[in-house]
């Protein structure tokens, strides 16, 4: 078994500058490419915590609050919020940050990701080690919606 690993030693942060390429026709982000940008968010997350290979098993919820345009700074900050045997839930979030380094969330979306051996068979993931109480009630919300989800 791996030892456990802490939140903070998985987490990432994507920053993009949105561009003409990533508008739909309203001129606002196409919600396509957050998708694809929280999906690698999501992965590189996951192999962080697991320290191997992963896949996407599910999107388990995906809101979009708010819009993103031309020229918005995009950050997009994934963490571990649960792990189960070879499933890890992770929680990414996007923020528009304004030049002054203030954020405004405008998605939110919770993955699931399962961890492959060197066959693409799922492996076990380490545990994981909760610091905080924000960690903590993470953690008891992503156990609860597990649990829904195996119903």
């Amino acid at each position: 078994m791996q030892s456990a690993k802490r939140v903070s030693e998985s987490r990432t942060e994507q920053v993009q500058i949105l561009s003409q390429a990533t508008l739909n026709g309203y001129r606002r982000l196409f919600g396509g490419q957050l998708m694809e940008w929280i999906d690698i968010v999501a992965a590189v997350t996951a192999r962080r915590h697991a320290g191997c290979n992963v896949t996407t098993a599910a999107i388990d919820s995906l809101t979009f609050r708010r819009p993103a345009y031309a020229n918005d700074t995009l950050v997009l900050v994934g963490e571990i919020t649960y792990v189960g045997t070879t499933s890890m839930e992770v929680s990414v979030k996007t923020y528009i940050e304004a030049l002054d380094g203030s954020r405004l969330l405008i998605n939110e979306a919770y993955l699931i990701m399962v961890a492959l051996d060197e066959n693409e068979n799922p492996t076990a993931v380490p545990p994981l080690i909760l610091e905080t109480e924000d960690e903590k009630r993470r953690y008891n919300e992503a156990k609860a919606r597990a649990r829904a989800r195996r119903k």
